[in-house]
């Protein structure tokens, strides 16, 4: 996965959480989920379009790549297993292990989140 920037990575993992929820992902919903103006998803659908993880023609839908989409379930996987650490194993608010999650799934690396998945993994089975 290219880098990206936390931006674009919220935008990446939105558009999936909306194809679960909708087959017809336009812009507007992407501002509606992400309260953000249609200007700002406008300029993230350029970028993530010219590096090839999403689709879109003029006017019509967005859709998810097949990179798009594996760099989306990546970083959704990134930021439910923080949640989860944090409000599960930890005791966390809930709210709280929202905004914590949402904020470092950009910062930790593949080596990083790897073994942490496999702390989480010894300590909970």
């Amino acid at each position: 996965m290219i880098d990206l920037s936390a931006s674009s990575q919220d935008y990446l993992e939105t558009i999936l959480d909306l194809s679960h929820e909708n087959n017809e992902i336009r812009s507007v919903d992407i501002a509606e989920k992400m309260n953000v103006s249609r200007a700002s998803v406008n300029k993230a659908i350029g970028i993530l379009k010219n590096l090839g993880y999403i689709t879109q023609e003029r006017y019509g839908c967005i859709m998810l790549t097949s990179s798009g989409k594996q760099a989306a379930v990546n970083i959704r996987e990134r930021h439910d297993t923080l949640k989860y650490f944090f409000s599960e194993i930890l005791g966390i608010e809930e709210e709280l292990a929202e905004q914590d999650a949402c904020r470092m799934e950009h910062a930790i690396s593949k080596e990083t989140f790897a073994a942490f998945k496999e702390y989480i993994k010894k300590e909970t089975h």
